[in-house]
């Protein structure tokens, strides 16, 4: 994944860009199923590597094909970039350790799920009774938000032109 987005930067084909960025959401994808979390996967696999390759190549086919050359450095972005990860690494250094046991997150709802979730909603798997029935809503809502999203991005890509009519000047 790594390489992957190493030869992102460096490259200046914009469609050599676009197609590396749908490997890259492939690789994520591959790295998600590998730890188990296969909605996840599958979503990245759909969105990340689906919807997000077809909408850049429709991008790619309006406007050129090789990026401009930067006629200087650009300094600021790449210090506004530091200072924001820098902020980010300091907000994690007080969070609990990974798999810790004492942890809020282990502590709150999740001993209710794994306790009570299968006898409840009769499905064996815990994150598809969790994403299933517990959050259904909230994913049923998720979906209506990606529909949206989806329809508003081809109507703005496809949207018609309009013609004029022979001999209709004025309008």
């Amino acid at each position: 994944m790594a390489a992957t987005v190493f030869m992102i930067v460096r490259l200046r084909s914009l469609f050599a860009v676009v197609m590396l960025s749908g490997i890259y959401s492939l690789l994520a994808a591959v790295m998600f199923v590998v730890l188990d979390a296969v909605d996840v996967a599958f979503t990245e696999a759909a969105v990340g590597a689906g919807i997000s390759t077809v909408l850049m190549l429709g991008a790619l086919a309006l406007v050129k094909s090789e990026e401009k050359t930067p006629e200087r450095t650009a300094i600021l972005p790449l210090l506004a970039a530091l200072v924001a990860g820098a902020a980010l690494v300091y907000g994690t250094l007080d969070m609990p350790h990974y798999g810790d046991p004492n942890a809020p997150a282990q502590k709150h709802v999740a001993p209710t799920y794994l306790m009570e979730s299968v006898p409840k909603t009769t499905v064996p798997n815990v994150v598809t009774s969790v994403l299933a029935s517990y959050r259904g809503y909230d994913t049923l809502g998720e979906t209506v938000v990606i529909l949206t999203a989806g329809v508003g991005v081809l109507l703005l890509l496809g949207g018609r032109r309009r013609r004029r009519k022979p001999g209709k000047e004025g309008e």
